[in-house]
């Protein structure tokens, strides 16, 4: 979890490959609504939110039901949201990729993506670092990120 260019989809797909689970990115959740409207630079509301975590939320619990472990990449800003998407479940850990407006402006503008960089300062804004996860310093390499985290969650998920 974290802010638009801290790296939630590339390390998520790493990670996922690392683990030989199965990946899903949240933007890919978004309905064309909310995609058309980030594009035009307006952020979201919590409003326009609602749908897309009630449909990722949907998706975490039938993974859990299917003991069918994943990796969600997914900005989760708020507290709220990550209550929505089951932070209080014993299998779900959050880890959030931590940094700075500058870095991760310089690596927004650098890519294609619907979102333009316009977004990212409403993202910090909205952003509530969250108390119960794993805080990592996204500039690390991904390689190193995925050390940590298998070795602090390793007795979470058995391995």
């Amino acid at each position: 979890m974290g802010v638009s260019g801290c790296g939630k989809s590339t390390l998520g797909q790493r990670l996922a490959q690392h683990l030989g689970w199965d990946f899903f990115d949240a933007d890919d959740f978004h309905p064309p609504v909310n995609v058309a409207k980030m594009a035009s630079g307006m952020p979201l509301t919590d409003a326009d939110r609602a749908p897309w975590l009630a449909a990722l939320r949907q998706l975490l619990l039938a993974r859990l039901d299917n003991d069918a472990p994943a990796v969600l990449a997914c900005s989760a800003l708020k507290q709220r949201y990550r209550d929505e998407l089951l932070a209080q479940h014993p299998a779900v850990q959050f880890i959030y990729l931590q940094g700075d407006f500058a870095t991760f402006y310089q690596r927004v503008t650098a890519r294609a993506h619907y979102m333009p960089p316009t977004l990212l300062q409403s993202q910090f804004e909205a952003l509530e670092p969250p108390t119960h996860a794993l805080t990592l310093d996204a500039t690390l390499p991904p390689a190193t990120l995925i050390a940590v985290i298998t070795r602090q969650v390793a007795d979470l998920y058995g391995f």
